[in-house]
């Protein structure tokens, strides 16, 4: 792996950002929110199932997105989790059905971050102002929703540390990829939150903005560096969700009624 890298760039009418080189034979993209079905506040490649839009709009921009990042015949093996704000990391190891069907049975009763080993297993998380954080080493990934509970409990350390040991690797060999989220700028927090996170992470968390603007990437960054991830290996794509509602969903800026832009990932 040469060192990591976000292009963004158009594939089946979906708009993608990624790493085109697929780093240790991982495949992964970012989804923006325009190339799909979805009408209303949902418009239009809204891939959350859990957010009031139609069933079938969801699933038919599901299939263009797993089209778009080249999934399209593994789509059956599709893994999601119900997302709860914790720091549940479950593992996918086989791509067998009886094992891809106890995975899902386990990721619905909540987690906010998956490691895969297992080749032909797409997994998607969804976001609309969390941090999304894919992890890529040669032969497994962890997609990660960090919202600011997960951030504060470290949730990306925390896969980083079990992705190593089930691929048998050293943070120093895995490239980290922070997607679109609500930047410092943009994220006010209580004063009293915020000096938590100081006390977490340090002052770098703090977005000069006001007395009260939260940098949960910064603080991301920081748990991985701490896991022992370098810096070199860590590519932050800085645009902010809430000030691009164009492009992605914004819970915040979008008042609450919204779709959902997703982290899709599968190994080669």
């Amino acid at each position: 792996m040469t060192g990591p890298s976000l292009t963004r760039y158009v594939s089946n009418g979906v708009t993608l950002l990624g790493d085109t080189d697929r780093p240790g034979g991982v495949t992964f993209a970012f989804t923006e929110r325009e190339g799909g079905v979805s009408k209303g506040q949902f418009a239009s490649l809204n891939l959350g199932s859990r957010c009031g839009d139609e069933p079938a709009d969801v699933a038919e921009n599901r299939a263009r997105a797993l089209t778009a990042v080249g999934a399209a015949d593994i789509a059956g093996n599709l893994v999601e989790p119900k997302q709860v704000h914790g720091d549940t990391v479950l593992v996918i190891r086989d791509a067998a059905p009886d094992a891809i069907e106890a995975a899902r049975v386990e990721a619905l009763e909540g987690a906010d971050a998956i490691v895969c080993t297992a080749p032909g297993v797409p997994v998607l998380l969804c976001f609309a102002d969390c941090v999304p954080v894919v992890l890529a080493v040669p032969g497994a990934f962890a997609v990660i929703h960090s919202g600011w509970r997960g951030t504060l409990a470290r949730i990306s350390a925390k896969a980083l540390g079990i992705l190593c040991r089930e691929a048998n690797a050293r943070p120093d060999e895995v490239y980290a990829y922070i997607g679109p989220h609500i930047l410092g700028e943009d994220y006010e927090v209580s004063p009293e939150l915020l000096q938590t996170f100081v006390d977490e992470f340090g002052s770098m968390v703090h977005a000069a903005s006001t007395n009260s603007n939260l940098d949960l990437s910064a603080a991301i960054a920081c748990a991985l560096g701490d896991a022992g991830l370098p810096a070199a290996n860590l590519v932050d794509s800085c645009v902010s969700t809430a000030a691009n509602t164009g492009r992605f969903f914004s819970y915040r800026a979008e008042g609450g009624l919204c779709g959902r832009h997703a982290a899709i990932a599968y190994l080669s």
